[in-house]
């Protein structure tokens, strides 16, 4: 066994033979997210590198200290990528995302909608348990699973079932054809669009609208074959922008830097709705419009910690849900929502999955539960 890795287990053992909390931590970009953080560190950072990877494959097997920019720098060598654009959340004292943080979050970026998420990407892992013990799961194919896939379970468990040692990821070859177009409408008008487009065969890819100035702007994203992409661009009519110079923005929009999101409130957190794309605009109790991703199925608000009712109604009258994603920075102390379930039944599956993985609770307490 690695050294790092056997000193990491050895941490383990002992904080569950004297019930120790641990908090699993990479790069520590996320550290914005959950109900609360507790614990003593345990940093996955000493144990990273890439295992193998096998460009003619499609697969890459990395461990969970890797950095993410060095794995994505390694496929890009190879004309490759993660095609559902993990965000970095370069943040003030962060290190640089994890490639274990990556999965343990579960969060896409602005494909997500088109290619799927995280998830659908993740073909094996190697977990260490509550128990200390160094589970195998899938492998470096797709068709490698009997009975229940634990290794996507991983994804968006928040750490909270075990430490992820190991990752084997399927990637994909870079689009050769890619166009960005522009066009001025409002919320309704875009959500419109978006709508009518999804029902045609276009190499839609990803979707931002925006309100700035007071001036409502869809921005989306084709990728695909050059005859494709070519002949969207005809049909769907729009500004395009040159792909270099645009670039940066879909990047901040991953990361969630753009202007709108730097100009929240400190008294403001931001919320995340998850919603049908076929949802119409939703009337909130915010002033602000929201930021629209994925095709209409990702509504952003900013709005106060008093408007969490009025957010989670809107979007459950149209089949959602709302969460608070980061807390008002004049309020960092606030608890962030996450994983509200309403089910009781959800809610001890949810325990019992826990108590499996993690019998005596050592990881990540508090973060998705205040149960746990």
């Amino acid at each position: 066994m690695d050294l790092a890795l056997a000193q990491i287990t050895d941490r383990v053992r002992a904080a569950a033979a004297d019930h120790t909390p641990l908090r699993i931590r990479g790069g520590g970009t996320k550290d914005f997210h959950g109900r609360s953080l507790e614990g003593e560190v345990l940093d996955t950072r000493p144990f990273q590198g890439i295992v193998s990877y096998e460009p003619s494959e499609l697969v890459v097997t990395a461990r969970a200290g890797t950095p993410l920019a060095e794995l994505e720098a390694t496929l890009a060598a190879q004309g490759q990528y993660l095609p559902f654009e993990p965000p970095h959340f370069q943040r003030a004292g962060a290190d640089g995302a994890t490639v274990g943080g990556m999965v343990a979050a579960g969060l896409s970026g602005p494909a997500r909608a088109s290619v799927g998420a995280v998830r659908d990407f993740i073909l094996g892992t190697t977990v260490l348990n509550g128990r200390a013990e160094l589970l195998v799961f899938g492998g470096q194919v797709m068709k490698n699973v009997a009975g229940y896939d634990i290794s996507r379970l991983m994804a968006g468990s928040w750490g909270t079932l075990g430490l992820l040692a190991e990752v084997s990821l399927k990637v994909l070859p870079v689009a050769p054809g890619e166009a960005t177009l522009r066009f001025e409408c409002n919320q309704a008008d875009a959500l419109r669009k978006l709508h009518a487009w999804g029902g045609q065969p276009l190499p839609l890819n990803a979707s931002c609208w925006v309100q700035d100035a007071g001036v409502g702007t869809l921005y989306v994203r084709l990728r695909g074959a050059m005859a494709a992409v070519q002949a969207a661009c005809k049909s769907m009519g729009g500004e395009r922008m040159d792909n270099a110079a645009v670039a940066p923005d879909w990047t901040a929009c991953r990361d969630q830097t753009l202007p709108w999101f730097a100009a929240r409130p400190a008294t403001h957190g931001l919320w995340r709705l998850s919603v049908p794309a076929t949802a119409p605009v939703l009337s909130l109790p915010a002033a602000a419009q929201p930021l629209v991703e994925w095709h209409g199925a990702l509504r952003w608000v900013q709005a106060p910690l008093s408007a969490g009712d009025a957010l989670r109604d809107a979007a459950r009258a149209v089949g959602g849900s709302a969460m608070l994603f980061v807390a008002p920075r004049d309020d960092e102390a606030a608890a962030t929502g996450q994983f509200d379930l309403e089910s009781k039944a959800l809610e001890q599956i949810h325990a019992r999955i826990k108590q499996s993985f993690d019998p005596a609770g050592v990881f990540n307490p508090g973060r998705l539960s205040l149960h746990w």
